[in-house]
């Protein structure tokens, strides 16, 4: 499947601005099941400097600098997307329990030296002791690994509400868990805390998530926003994509940007500007199948 993906943000001042330094994360990647045909960022004012490098987790980050005074600031990411279902049916998976995955991920092996980097806590992750008699009803002694991460993706959604502004990025994990309220980030980093306090592998993914839903489908909640889910590594098959806001794995519907420990490591945009008084923010995402 073909996708169109537009990513506008802009940002009014009511004073003019005189620098802006800033960094994005909003080129998606290249994958097995995602390639990327074109990709375009637009920014007005026109940056006196530009660069663009891969990341530690080897995100594609674009840097620029406006170094002119500006009252408006405009970041468009236009990509077009090629994109397909992982197909985990042909995977050499023949099943194995959570714990033999945890207790082999403490053998030093070279190979998994990334795998185990996030099964440390992170910035916006802790470890948490309700988290882990929250996910150990999904992980009973002895059961699959494959089938615990699907049933604590399917509790996640059942027992968190969606609640728009309920949360910001700087809310702490531990109100989202007491409230059980939050948007798609905080549903991610509840998945990612809950494995990690386990001795399991998570990682963080931003992305989107298809605009206009298929023919007699719902819209999928967090379209026509940035969206966020997990992944987590499962051997024979390697990282699968999970999303607890909707209760599925990550389909030919998700388009990922970027991966990382958590939210801090890939936002969409990140930066420093040099301005007095407030602004309004305000973001626009499409994702618009064309084929």
């Amino acid at each position: 499947m073909r996708y169109k993906v537009r990513h506008l943000t802009t940002y009014e001042y009511q004073f003019e601005g005189s620098l802006s330094y800033n960094e994005a994360w909003l080129q998606p990647r290249n994958l097995p099941y995602q390639q990327v045909l074109k990709h375009q960022l637009t920014i007005d004012p026109l940056p006196n400097e530009r660069s663009t490098r891969p990341d530690f987790f080897g995100n594609q980050v674009d840097y620029f600098s406006v170094q002119q005074k500006h009252k408006n600031f405009a970041i468009d990411s236009t990509s077009i997307i090629e994109r397909s279902i992982p197909n985990y049916a042909n995977s050499k998976y023949a099943g194995l329990s959570w714990e033999n995955w945890r207790d082999e991920l403490k053998k030093f092996h070279k190979d998994r030296i990334e795998i185990r980097q996030f099964c440390l806590p992170s910035p916006l992750i802790p470890y948490s002791d309700q988290l882990k008699e929250f996910a150990l009803v999904s992980f009973q002694p002895g059961r699959d690994l494959l089938e615990a991460l699907h049933a604590l993706n399917h509790r996640i959604y059942k027992a968190f509400e969606y609640k728009q502004g309920f949360t910001t990025i700087a809310t702490p994990l531990k109100k989202v868990i007491e409230a059980r309220k939050g948007v798609c980030q905080d549903f991610a980093h509840v998945a990612i805390s809950c494995l990690r306090t386990l001795g399991l592998p998570a990682r963080y993914v931003s992305g989107y998530i298809e605009t206009l839903p298929p023919e007699g489908a719902d819209a999928l909640v967090g379209s026509a926003a940035s969206h966020a889910w997990f992944a987590s590594f499962v051997p024979g098959i390697g990282w699968v994509d999970f999303d607890p806001t909707n209760n599925t794995l990550a389909k030919e519907q998700h388009i990922t940007v970027a991966w990382g420990r958590d939210y801090t490591d890939v936002p969409p945009i990140k930066g420093v500007i040099f301005n007095s008084g407030p602004h309004e923010l305000s973001v626009l995402v499409d994702v618009i199948k064309i084929k």
